[in-house]
């Protein structure tokens, strides 16, 4: 497994926001989550969590995205279901999916079946990757990102 070192080029689909490219990106921290599908326990789970913190994350200036295969209608559905008020991309031809290495092979009932690998990248604001979590449990991880980016935006002002 090869990790993503910067936001790759992209230009998807996504609610809230129209489109996103990777370019529109930078300038800002970047919190990419992937999920399995839209509403669906787990994937409900995290994505309310990221949406209680989301005032928090919007405070620090940083950008929540999250990614699945599911069509931008299915998208909507469950935006408009969960009050989710971030961009969710609609990554139907699993373009970021394959850049950010997320898909595995799963098993559910005995049935093999490709899936997305629940996984969460932090980018700082040059774009580059500060933070990366795979096989991610939903419960209390939209508070660790959140945590890990206080972190960075600290270790980045004492930087400068």
């Amino acid at each position: 497994m090869t990790e993503i070192q910067s936001i790759p080029p992209f230009d998807l689909p996504a609610t809230v926001a129209g489109r996103i490219t990777g370019e529109t990106l930078l300038g800002s921290h970047t919190v990419f989550y992937f999920y399995p599908k839209d509403n669906t326990s787990g994937c409900t789970i995290e994505a309310v969590e990221f949406t209680s913190l989301y005032p928090r994350f919007q405070k620090l200036g940083a950008k929540i995205i999250g990614v699945s295969r599911d069509s931008l209608r299915s998208h909507e559905r469950f935006a408009q279901k969960h009050e989710i008020p971030y961009p969710l991309i609609a990554d139907t031809e699993e373009i970021l999916c394959r850049a950010f290495d997320v898909l595995r092979e799963k098993s559910l009932y005995g049935r093999k079946y490709r899936g997305i690998d629940r996984s969460t990248f932090l980018f700082d604001r040059r774009g580059r990757l500060r933070e990366s979590w795979r096989a991610v449990r939903p419960p209390g991880h939209a508070e660790a990102v959140l945590d890990r980016l206080t972190a960075c935006i600290r270790e980045d002002s004492a930087g400068a």
